[in-house]
């Protein structure tokens, strides 16, 4: 179960950064593309209930296998050592649990400061209200600390898919002997390319005060 929470994760954060590109597009495209989740109503808290038990039951799952795995290993290695293959250890493995619960701990924060945080209510171009979570996002990663925080996050969410990406379709026995290092190199790639994707937005925010070309007025 580990696999399909995981794999459902992954494709809702490609989901989550198509939409995040939108700040890029025209003045009021990100607030558009946020009015218009809302305006689901019912069916928004739905989507929203089904990524809560999601990652909830994730964590759950990943706890409970690292507490056991605890229990049947009472005392730790004082080296770390492999016999090589599909099972090699490595620095995403062994901190698995660590970057787990950051993770969780970050998606608190970060869904109370955008769900819940204060922004003003500008007019669409129809003359509909909305929030300007455009700004707020601006406003955000223009603070230093809140940028760095998301970038170090964001860097430990690709350490922890470095591993998850790969040990998930191994778990659902898609993997065999013959394509272990091919999925293990897509894995990889997968998370550098998803990282580095949702890295840019607050890096070039920060980096040119949130005014650099890329962003339409």
């Amino acid at each position: 179960m580990t696999g399909i929470t995981g794999i459902a994760l992954m494709l809702f954060l490609v989901v989550h950064l198509a939409g995040n590109y939108a700040i890029f597009a025209s003045a009021e495209a990100f607030n558009m593309y946020t009015r218009t989740l809302e305006s689901l109503g019912i069916l928004l808290y739905i989507a929203e209930a089904g990524l809560l038990f999601f990652v909830l039951y994730h964590s759950y799952l990943g706890i409970s296998i690292w507490l056991g795995k605890r229990k049947a290993r009472s005392s730790g290695y004082e080296v770390y050592k492999s016999r090589g293959g599909a099972s090699r250890q490595n620095l995403a493995s062994r901190s698995m649990i660590l970057s787990g619960i950051t993770i969780l701990v970050f998606l608190v924060v970060h869904i109370w400061s955008f769900k819940f945080g204060e922004t003003e209510i500008i007019m669409s171009a129809e003359g509909e209200p909305m929030r300007d979570l455009r700004q707020l996002v601006i406003d955000s990663f223009t603070t230093w600390y809140i940028a760095l925080g998301y970038i170090v996050v964001l860097s430990l969410i690709m350490l922890h898919l470095f591993h998850g990406a790969w040990s998930a379709f191994t778990s659902l026995g898609v993997t065999s002997k013959n394509n272990t290092h091919a999925f293990k190199l897509g894995a990889y790639v997968f998370a550098i390319v998803l990282m580095l994707g949702f890295i840019f937005i607050p890096v070039y925010i920060f980096v040119t005060g949130g005014t650099g070309s890329l962003i339409a007025y």
